[in-house]
């Protein structure tokens, strides 16, 4: 993993994005926050298991299918599997030691 710090390459409103095997961070401070790298490690990993394209692929149409269900663009990025799995496991920092291949697809129902 490799981190670069640049604000021309994150979204508007975001403060990282993962893109294998970089991740890029808005603040320099990200590149020390331990949770905040993790959760990007997560996404890394996801996209490893799914072989890269096919993750960017199923997160756009994933967003797209909560976007009308939720009718507003922030629960619908919270809500895609791959966040969701993401924000719920980024404060455990040995999370991907024990996490088992695929788990996003544990999120990917509402239910709890």
């Amino acid at each position: 993993m490799f981190l670069i710090v640049t604000k021309y390459l994150i979204p508007k409103g975001f403060r990282g994005l993962a893109t294998f095997p970089f991740v890029f961070v808005r603040y320099a401070t990200d590149k020390e926050n331990l949770v905040f790298v993790n959760h990007e490690k997560i996404h890394l990993r996801q996209q490893l298991e799914l072989l890269i394209l096919p993750f960017y692929i199923w997160y756009f149409l994933e967003y797209l299918v909560r976007l009308v269900q939720y009718r507003n663009r922030h629960l619908a990025y919270r809500n895609i599997s791959f966040e969701r799995e993401a924000y719920a496991n980024e404060l455990n920092l040995d999370y991907l030691k024990s996490r088992s291949i695929l788990r996003f697809a544990k999120y990917l129902s509402l239910d709890k």
